[in-house]
């Protein structure tokens, strides 16, 4: 050890100053041990460097947050210096940002921080790309029931904020317009969680219309959006609401909402059908090479394109052109495309796809790059060191 390396081992006091707070718990061991090691031999100021390997969207700010609530609560210094702001694209390797202080205090900090990093920035980019392929069609953010716990749902919607606000920079799209519940709801700017009705009401009721009359007297304030799937009628239920609320269907309040499950077609659709009604409105989404899965989400069954014009269709013909479709199932990034491909006339989106599909690609990792301004970092990983 060099003589600017050359510490002392710390008393009792500053030991006790970084008593467990629970983080030990759930840090990895390794982590814990080395945190007694350095107590015994003495402490030493670092910097770490923390990278991904495949290109995100900066969305620190939960863990930069937690950090340094940490430091406030143990009784130490943290410098961090976030090389991206918040929503900024960031290459493969960059460095999202430098964290600078006392290597006793920061070691076992390392597993929590970058579960809180990862998983954001990733899916920050997902909500961005899918914002760009439809940038005239609103998002709602459907992730909390697929989350992992709350910790899990809040990253998820805080990450669909920052993407959404990247594609509305870049592109002027219209992007997420609200989320499902209270909790989050403030990351986009609202008061409450968006939603009106789930399967299990139209179960409840007996009926598609019975439901939305339901619904309707008890928020007669609220516009409408109605499931039109649960008993497999989706352009006969869409126009018996219609019919039972025209006022709502010409003022533009009313929606209907597809979630078709990937097991059967829409009413009316088979694949012939449904190559048909492309066909007619967006013949160039099926008259070059797709893949199996870009002609799933055009043709296939469940919420595909085709489906969607057949709804647009089927409300246009009865004269209900103000009335909204919303869509839902499997929207991700790849769909969305699909769904730009064929021009399809979808209004609303509710997703939650844009948590990361391949887990493994939101792995975040962090690396000392320099002990006591001394710069060094494993071999291999010298791109980290700060030019």
């Amino acid at each position: 050890m060099s003589d600017a390396q050359k510490c002392v081992p710390l008393d009792e006091e500053q030991r006790s100053a970084a008593a467990d707070d629970g983080v030990s718990r759930w840090t990895d061991a390794y982590f814990n041990r080395t945190k007694q090691t350095i107590g015994k031999f003495g402490d030493t100021k670092v910097t770490y460097a923390i990278f991904m390997r495949r290109p995100v969207v900066a969305a620190p700010r939960l863990a930069v947050e937690w950090l340094k609530s940490v430091a406030e609560q143990r009784g130490f210094e943290v410098k961090i210096d976030v090389m991206y702001d918040e929503g900024r694209w960031v290459g493969a390797g960059e460095p999202l940002m430098y964290v600078h202080g006392s290597f006793y205090n920061l070691v076992d900090l390392e597993t929590l921080l970058l579960q809180k990093i990862g998983p954001a920035c990733v899916a920050a980019y997902n909500a961005f790309s899918m914002c760009m392929e439809l940038p005239n069609v609103s998002f709602l953010a459907m992730d909390a029931r697929h989350c992992a716990g709350t910790e899990m749902a809040e990253l998820m919607a805080y990450a669909a904020s920052v993407g959404s606000a990247r594609a509305k920079r870049k592109g002027g799209a219209i992007g997420f317009i609200g989320n499902a519940t209270d909790a989050t709801s403030h990351y986009f700017g609202q008061e409450k969680g968006l939603g009106t009705m789930p399967h299990a009401l139209i179960g409840y009721a007996g009926s598609t219309v019975r439901a939305a009359e339901m619904y309707h007297e008890t928020f007669p304030d609220q516009n409408l959006t109605v499931l039109v799937d649960y008993f497999g009628h989706e352009i006969t239920d869409s126009m018996a609401v219609c019919d039972r609320f025209p006022d709502l269907a010409e003022s533009g309040k009313l929606a209907v909402r597809l979630d078709t499950p990937g097991g059967r077609f829409c009413e009316g659709l088979d694949p012939a059908g449904s190559y048909a009604v492309l066909d007619r409105n967006a013949p160039r989404a099926i008259r070059g090479y797709r893949t199996e899965d870009e002609l799933r989400h055009l043709i296939g069954p469940g919420v595909s394109a085709a489906a969607i014009w057949h709804m647009r269709e089927s409300l246009d013909r009865k004269g209900y052109g103000n009335v909204k479709i919303v869509g839902s199932s499997g929207f991700g990034p790849e769909k969305c495309k699909v769904m730009a491909l064929a021009d399809t006339p979808i209004d609303i989106v509710g997703s939650g796809s844009y948590l990361p599909d391949v887990w493994r690609e939101t792995y975040a990792t962090a690396d000392i790059v320099d002990y006591n301004g001394e710069a060094r970092v494993k071999v291999g990983r010298e791109f980290l060191l700060r030019k």
